[in-house]
């Protein structure tokens, strides 16, 4: 039981050094040349469908969408499953909000497909794609005891949160390491609060 707490506290400081390592990048300045790398990578595919396509998954991390499937979720989940769907939610939201008007990242000056304010680092979409759609595939591992529905339903998750979040690069509106910084505070505070839901209570 020990050994286990203990990695997942190594993992935990794991990722918050990853991600203190990405802000410190981007604070610096010196993330231009990754950055833009991974853009032209990604628009390289730009066409009128993949335009349509990603311009539709983005809406996924909007909020009037997520308080949709918030609603959805509280309907449907045990109220303890709905509850941690709610506080991952809003903590996401909050601490995204604190640490942009900190970083105060201007968003990228390229072609955006989508019209989105407020400032860059790290990415919210990114943030709620792992802490929201993440706990649905803790919840898949956790409650289908069929192995090839466990295994179609988490492939399908893993695979919208990654498209989710190369999305915000294809519509113009993030960089590459507003992505990273997402991702990385995204796990490190979905890990947290898993550790502690039995402290939520509820069935």
């Amino acid at each position: 039981m020990k050994g286990i707490l203990s990695k997942k506290y190594l993992l935990l400081i794991f990722l918050i050094v990853l991600f203190i390592l990405d802000l410190t990048l981007v604070i610096s300045g010196n993330t231009e040349v990754f950055d833009n790398t991974i853009y032209l990578l990604v628009r390289n595919f730009n066409n009128v469908y993949f335009d349509n396509f990603f311009k539709f998954i983005t809406m996924f991390g909007n909020p009037k969408v997520v308080i949709i499937i918030l609603i959805i979720l509280n309907i449907l989940l045990s109220r303890k499953d709905a509850l941690i769907c709610d506080i991952l939610s809003i903590t996401s939201v909050i601490t995204n909000f604190i640490i942009k008007n900190l970083v105060m990242r201007d968003r990228p000056n390229v072609l955006r497909l989508i019209k989105q304010g407020g400032y860059s680092f790290p990415s919210g979409h990114a943030m709620i794609s792992i802490m929201l759609y993440g706990y649905l595939f803790y919840l898949v591992h956790k409650h289908i005891t069929n192995k090839k529905l466990k295994f179609l339903l988490q492939f399908f998750i893993i695979i919208f949160i990654f498209l989710l979040c190369i999305s915000r690069i294809y519509v113009g509106v993030h960089y590459a390491t507003d992505i990273i910084g997402g991702v990385l505070l995204g796990l490190f505070l979905l890990i947290l609060i898993l550790n502690y839901q039995d402290k939520f209570g509820g069935e």
